[in-house]
Parts: C-alpha cells; sequence; structure tokens
C-alpha cells in the first residue's frame, strides 16, 4: 500500500532559516525509543555519560554545559563557541535529508545519538535496534536569564522524576485538585 505523503508527513522542529552552527547555546532533549527505561542500567547510562562527555573531541567548536542522564532521556546544554577562530566549521544555514552541516546542532546530536545505539546495541548483542525516537527537542538559549532557567531545569529534572508523564513508575494519588504523586501527599499531611 502506497505511503499518503500528507499523512506521514514530518514536521519541521528547527526555526526556519536558523543558521544551528552559529555561535550561541542550545537546550536539547532526546528520548528513547518509546520511552523504555534503557538508562536504568548502569552500564547504559554510563554509556550515555562517556558518549556526551566525548562530544568536544569530535566537534572542536562544542562545549557542554549542564547535562543530565535520565531513564529515558536525555537534557543537555551544548554550546557552538568560535571564539574568533574563523568559519571553518560553517556550511550552508539549512540540513537536508542526508546532507548534515558540519559542526551544526542536528549533525552533534545524530553523530550523539549514533554512537550511543552503536556502543548499547553492541553492549546488549542487539545490533540495528533501535534505541532513540527519530527526533529531539532543541531550543535556541536567547539570554542569560533564559540560560539559568534551562540550567535549573536540568537541575531539577531528577526531583520531578516520580512526577514524569514518561516515567512508567510514577506514583498517583487522587486528590481534591486532581492527580497528584504519593510523595507530595506524605508531605502535606505532615505539615
Amino acid at each position: 500500500m502506497p505511503s499518503d505523503s500528507r499523512k506521514h508527513r514530518r514536521r519541521s522542529i528547527h526555526i526556519k532559516g536558523y543558521d544551528y552552527s552559529q555561535d550561541g547555546a542550545y537546550f536539547v532533549t532526546t528520548c528513547t525509543h518509546k520511552f523504555r527505561l534503557l538508562f536504568d542500567k548502569d552500564e547504559n547510562r554510563d554509556i550515555a555519560e562517556r558518549c556526551w562527555l566525548d562530544i568536544p573531541s569530535h566537534f572542536p567548536f562544542v562545549e557542554l554545559d549542564e547535562w543530565i542522564v535520565m531513564p529515558n532521556h536525555i537534557h543537555g546544554i551544548i554550546t557552538i563557541a568560535h571564539h574568533g577562530r574563523g568559519t571553518a566549521c560553517r556550511a550552508p544555514t539549512f540540513e537536508r535529508f542526508g546532507k548534515p552541516v558540519p559542526c551544526s546542532i542536528p549533525t552533534i546530536v545524530r553523530s550523539y545519538k549514533s554512537a550511543v545505539a552503536k556502543r548499547i546495541n553492541a553492549a546488549r548483542g542487539t545490533p540495528g535496534a533501535r534505541v532513540w525516537q527519530r527526533n529531539y527537542y532543541e531550543h535556541v538559549i536567547q539570554d542569560d536569564e533564559d540560560l539559568y532557567l534551562v540550567r535549573r531545569y536540568i537541575q531539577e529534572n531528577p526531583l520531578k522524576w516520580d512526577t514524569d508523564e514518561n516515567n512508567p513508575h510514577r506514583l498517583h494519588v487522587a486528590g481534591a485538585d486532581g492527580w497528584r504523586t504519593a510523595r507530595n501527599n506524605r508531605h502535606q499531611r505532615r505539615g
């Protein structure tokens, strides 16, 4: 059965016309395939962390800021900083399928996801198995206040895991104001 291009068309998550290889800070989030708790296992989390920390060795104009590996996703801030070293990594400002732009956020994220998938599949003996969802979330950090808020979000993310909608083990207790976590209810009773 032929596919309907209108039905299966993927929307771009990128800002139209934005140069994702230019200097700046970018907040990225990528999730595991079907939100599996892949990084609950220490060996898989270690692979994800090592690959994250290895990004600057593959992309010379990249610096890493705050980041966290959660059970089924990773959040991180990637900074592209040429520091006046020219534009050796610059290329056309848009990326087309099969034509990556060197030193761009899409290329960096794709490289990271590929490295993690390859190493995790080798460790599990599951070559070619899907590790990641197809896309990722990204946000261009606008200023110091935005950077502060994103850093805080990343730092506080583990505290919110109990209520994360993609946590299959989250605990719920119905209350007058809707769903609340069991931990929040215990805290309220003490007060």
